[in-house]
């Protein structure tokens, strides 16, 4: 009949009731799913709280989300150091980013101690390179010493007893033929400064990230001069050390060096795993390298990194940070 309505059924209204609530069930999850998808979860691990490796993990987690606009979201935790960072990459799922030297992580991949029978190393990736550990053999600059050869016959605080310091400083004493005649002092590196003050020894070796700030306040009060290495003996450590590294401290570092100084430490990287996807690792590597001009102007050791250092890790590099490192026209090993 004209100007009559029909009422839509009950079957009809339940229809629309349960297409309308279908509907909105995949709104919501379709929203969740882009939220998830927006945010990604990121643990640091590196060392003590106390140490400069601790601090530079901070400042990654910072310049993570910072360059991200937040959606790397990253938590630092406390690590006793490199050997425990490797045992959890062994089996720790997720986005999990440590550091480590990379002859540690050639010990493990060989069972070497610490960790004979253990496995889940073969899935070890590097994404890039952190501050090195450089090697410091500090004098004063009246003290007439200008090769590391010089020492033998000298007073010289090897690094402090049982310090990492003191192995690699009687390697390189050893590789360089003067082991048995540098006159090494058995005390604490913290003496250190004072005591080349005071004159009471000739030199001493620091081993950390550069600028270290135990040099760098030494320098303000009085000449330092850090020796560099020559060309054949940087060769002859490198060649017979595996640990070591070619180092560059950049002029200026140190108050009155204004020359390069070339010496040689251990190179430090960070590391995922296979269980981190291509594009997570992608955009943290891209992350890492576009803030670390900022980081570096409030903490110079960024400085010391630059891209092409990668290759020093020994590792496979991870495909997604493979992809950015391309992209940016740097040269990979060929394994990679």
């Amino acid at each position: 009949m004209a100007g009559t309505s029909q009422k839509p059924g009950r079957n009809e209204v339940q229809k629309k009731m349960i297409m309308g609530g279908l509907f909105g069930a995949m709104v919501a999850l379709t929203a969740g799913a882009s939220q998830a998808w927006a945010e990604t979860r990121v643990v640091l691990k590196s060392a003590t709280s106390s140490s400069s490796y601790y601090v530079m993990m901070v400042q990654v987690a910072e310049a993570l989300q910072k360059a991200s606009d937040g959606k790397i979201r990253a938590t630092v935790e406390e690590s006793q150091g490199s050997v425990q960072n490797l045992k959890e990459a062994a089996k720790r799922p997720g986005n999990f980013v440590f550091t480590t030297p990379p002859n540690l992580l050639q010990d493990a991949l060989a069972g070497n101690k610490p960790f004979e029978g253990e496995s889940g190393y073969d899935q070890v990736r590097a994404l890039f390179v952190v501050p090195p550990i450089t090697v410091h053999f500090v004098v004063r600059e009246d003290s007439g010493i200008d090769d590391i050869t010089q020492l033998a016959g000298k007073t010289f605080i090897a690094g402090g007893k049982g310090t990492f310091c003191e192995g690699r400083t009687s390697k390189i004493f050893s590789i360089l033929d003067i082991a048995d005649k540098v006159k090494t002092v058995d005390s604490e590196l913290a003496a250190a400064s004072n005591a080349l003050r005071n004159r009471r020894i000739d030199g001493y070796a620091t081993c950390s990230s550069h600028p270290t700030p135990a040099v760098q306040e030494l320098a303000t009060s009085m000449s330092l001069k850090i020796l560099p290495f020559t060309p054949e003996q940087l060769a002859k450590v490198v060649a017979e050390d595996p640990a070591s590294g070619p180092v560059t401290i950049d002029p200026g570092t140190y108050r009155g060096m204004d020359e390069p100084i070339q010496t040689v430490g251990m190179p430090v990287g960070a590391f995922g795993t296979t269980r981190m996807d291509d594009d997570t690792a992608y955009a943290i590597t891209k992350a890492f390298w576009e803030q670390r001009d900022q980081m570096a102007q409030s903490s110079p050791w960024w400085n010391a990194v630059k891209p092409e250092l990668v290759a020093s890790l020994r590792a496979e590099i991870h495909p997604g940070a493979a992809r950015y490192y391309r992209e940016i026209g740097v040269d990979l090993p060929a394994a990679n």
